[in-house]
């Protein structure tokens, strides 16, 4: 009687989804939001998953990474997200590896461009950001990898074209926080934006509404006293305004 090779279904009972260590500091805490939640604002109508801090696990029996934040296209959370099986991004049943990974670079002991470098290029992550605000590991701000075959190649540019989204270093303000904060942009580098800043477009657009709409009442009104003023001098005149010619 043939025999089939049967492959046992990963026990994910014994894989640790959640440790409760803290995020490190507040400042990569505020850009990890700034990154997954402005993709949630902006990209209502896509399927995806974006997450920080969530744990990638790519076998069992290998600890798995943690990226400061990751987007994975096509995918989203089961509904049961509760469950053990559903509570980090598990490769095997998830059926391929996030489109993006970035790093956020706080101290020198990350290891972004060794170690996790070398782990996402055997994880086969499209592209690779490392985003170094203070220049810990050295003069580049913002480093960008994409998977050429089975290996990285840094990029010379920002736009990441088989995720249709490009990244920029924006200054300005967040949350009441000014600095240097990494962005999503489109094609044309206009940025996604904030739920918060949508909301301020909006307001905007309103209040140049309402302010154009006065300014046409004000010209009606304007052109209806003219009239009066004119219709005034031809009655002081003897001739009816109101007759046709």
């Amino acid at each position: 009687m043939d025999t089939e090779l049967l492959v046992p279904i990963p026990n994910v009972e014994d894989l640790v989804t959640e440790d409760d260590t803290p995020v490190d500091n507040f400042a990569s805490e505020k850009q990890q939001r700034l990154l997954t939640g402005v993709l949630y604002s902006a990209w209502r109508n896509k399927t995806f998953l974006a997450a920080a801090n969530v744990g990638i696990y790519t076998t069992i029996g290998r600890p798995p990474i943690v990226p400061d934040v990751f987007l994975s296209l096509d995918v989203t959370v089961p509904d049961q997200w509760w469950e053990k099986q559903n509570r980090c991004y598990l490769l095997w049943q998830f059926d391929k590896p996030p489109d993006v990974v970035i790093e956020i670079v706080s101290n020198r002991e990350g290891n972004e461009l060794e170690s996790k470098l070398n782990r996402y290029e055997q994880m086969r992550v499209s592209y690779y950001v490392v985003f170094d605000p203070n220049h810990e590991l050295g003069s580049d701000e913002l480093r960008i990898f994409e998977l050429r075959g089975r290996h990285y190649l840094e990029m010379t540019e920002t736009w990441l074209e088989q995720v249709d989204l490009g990244l920029t270093v924006w200054e300005g303000i967040f949350e009441a926080k000014q600095a240097r904060w990494l962005r999503w942009c489109d094609a044309q580098g206009n940025l996604l934006l904030t739920g918060d800043e949508q909301a301020d477009l909006e307001r905007e657009r309103t209040r140049q509404e309402r302010q154009r709409a006065e300014q046409e009442h004000q010209r009606a009104e304007q052109e209806r006293q003219r009239a009066e003023r004119l219709a005034e001098r031809l009655r002081a005149l003897g001739q009816d305004p109101d007759l046709e010619f």
